[in-house]
């Protein structure tokens, strides 16, 4: 029976055991990449889909980037222009199952290359687009959204395929470090190519090349075929707890329910629900801030007269450059921190995940508050705050994978990380750029005209996301009352 892999995080539930063949030490003669296959060339692939990785989300942060250039080029309000990111993030929601089932079933190289091949296409013509087809340029941004799928969920399959359990935690952890990597370098990117050259789709243009660089060392070094380990469960977090059904190594194969009572299941289980609405609190934020910050900075920055508003055809991009450092930094010291406190503090208090995530939350939360009260009067600060919260915002990412895998039996926990990352997109990063937006314009509308409402109708609707953090760290503490009970519960 296939597992489904439709989701990013899922391959750090699955180190699946080799069957029977490899358990008493004979070699199955139909695996087409052996087991005492050169580290090296396992390197050399790792190495070739953390660079696809980058690329993958250098082109999900582009628009950001040169959000202003591109709200200035179709004349768009606020809530037109959250729909860019929205579009984006529903395609790739919705795609993202057709294509864990697909590659559970049909060789993930090509799929791969399709995927890469498609969205480095779609995204060179969309740079082509001019200003009176604005509906093709959202069409092609979905578009983009749906190749990004591909990748996302076939990539960490292959990677947990090569490695052992142990190995594999680590490698893995380093091919989701180039998500904040590949985020950052997005917006400085943008930023880069759209002061060097005075024309914003030149941004659109540079990814493509890339996108052909990484197919070219997708079809010469990654093998056609690679062994699927798929015959049990195993639970393998980001921070190095494996969890398991090594002891019993027939029970979940034995153990058959259906998806329905998989679900009725998982409903009950309190961790599990409480965790997957602070995951999409965090979701909710992240998507708004990746999407408005940049020219919320820039609106701060006009009113304080630091700026002159933007009249010409290319426009101020240095928040985006800096925000994209921000981004980058932030993102690798928050996921380590939040394993490294994971692994120490869970040995003091068996609550200590969701105890780290609610106080994470919170600090991220006031964080941000702070920042959007300051900026219009010291801009300074204001990046301070920010990266402050995006630090603690960015602590919890593993930490929440970590509840998940020890609050759900293993037979289950394809079901529930599918649907707590559905839940965590449909209610938080794809809605929350539009939301902001919307607020913003309904803010404007009713207000004269000016700059300073410009300003202030961000500011006002960003101090949703404030609350919405607050609302995820008050989930994550309601986690805390629940886990121990609940992680018993599945290891029975």
């Amino acid at each position: 029976e296939h597992e489904d892999r439709s989701l990013l995080l899922q391959p750090l539930l699955e180190g699946q055991s080799y069957g029977a063949a490899a358990a008493d030490g004979t070699q199955c003669p139909s695996v087409a990449v052996p087991r005492n296959s050169p580290a090296k060339r396992d390197c050399l692939v790792v190495a070739v889909l953390c660079f696809g990785n980058l690329i993958n989300f250098i082109d999900w942060f582009i628009v950001p980037g040169i959000l202003l250039d591109i709200q200035k080029y179709f004349a768009l309000s606020d809530g037109k222009t959250g729909l860019l990111q929205t579009v984006f993030t529903l395609c790739y929601m919705l795609a993202a199952p057709i294509f864990g089932y697909l590659g559970d079933r049909y060789n993930r190289k090509i799929i791969l290359g399709a995927g890469i091949f498609f969205w480095s296409g779609v995204t060179l013509g969309s740079s082509f687009i001019t200003q009176s087809h604005y509906r093709i340029f959202v069409l092609s941004r979905g578009l983009v959204g749906i190749g990004s799928a591909s990748y996302s969920t076939i990539a960490p399959t292959i990677i947990a395929d090569l490695f052992e359990e142990g190995r594999r935690t680590t490698v893995l952890s380093i091919f989701y470090i180039f998500i904040p990597v590949g985020s950052g370098c997005g917006y400085m990117l943008a930023a880069g190519m759209a002061k060097s050259t005075g024309d914003w789709h030149w941004a659109f243009r540079v990814t493509p090349c890339m996108g052909g660089l990484a197919l070219l060392l997708l079809i010469l070094l990654v093998p056609h075929k690679i062994q699927r380990k798929t015959l049990a469960h195993r639970a393998l977090s980001i921070s190095g707890i494996i969890g398991g059904a090594d002891e019993k190594p027939d029970l979940y194969r034995t153990t058959r329910t259906s998806w329905c009572q998989d679900v009725g299941s998982l409903v009950k289980n309190c961790s599990f629900v409480c965790s997957s609405l602070g995951l999409t609190a965090m979701a909710f934020v992240t998507g708004a801030l990746g999407m408005w910050m940049p020219l919320f900075l820039y609106r701060a920055q006009v009113v304080q007269g630091l700026v002159p508003p933007c009249l010409q055809d290319s426009c101020n991009s240095s928040n985006s450059l800096i925000f994209g450092g921000i981004t980058i930094g932030t993102g690798i010291l928050g996921i380590i921190a939040g394993a490294e406190a994971a692994r120490h503090l869970r040995k003091i208090n068996n609550k200590a995940d969701p105890l780290i995530c609610a106080t994470s939350m919170f600090i991220s939360a006031l964080c941000l508050y702070i920042a959007l009260m300051v900026a219009q009067t010291n801009i300074l600060s204001t990046f301070i705050f920010i990266a402050f919260g995006e630090l603690f915002l960015s602590v919890n990412w593993a930490v929440v994978t970590d509840i998940l895998l020890y609050v759900v039996a293993p037979r289950r926990q394809s079901t529930a990380i599918a649907l707590q990352i559905l839940v965590s997109h449909l209610l938080g990063d794809a809605g929350s750029p539009y939301l902001i937006g919307a607020i913003s314009n309904a803010i404007q509308a009713r207000n004269v005209p000016s700059l300073q409402w410009s300003f202030r109708s961000m500011q006002y609707s960003f101090v949703t996301c404030a609350f919405v953090g607050v609302f995820g760290g008050g989930f994550f503490l309601l986690t805390s009352f629940y886990v121990e009970e609940d992680r018993k519960e599945a290891q029975r």
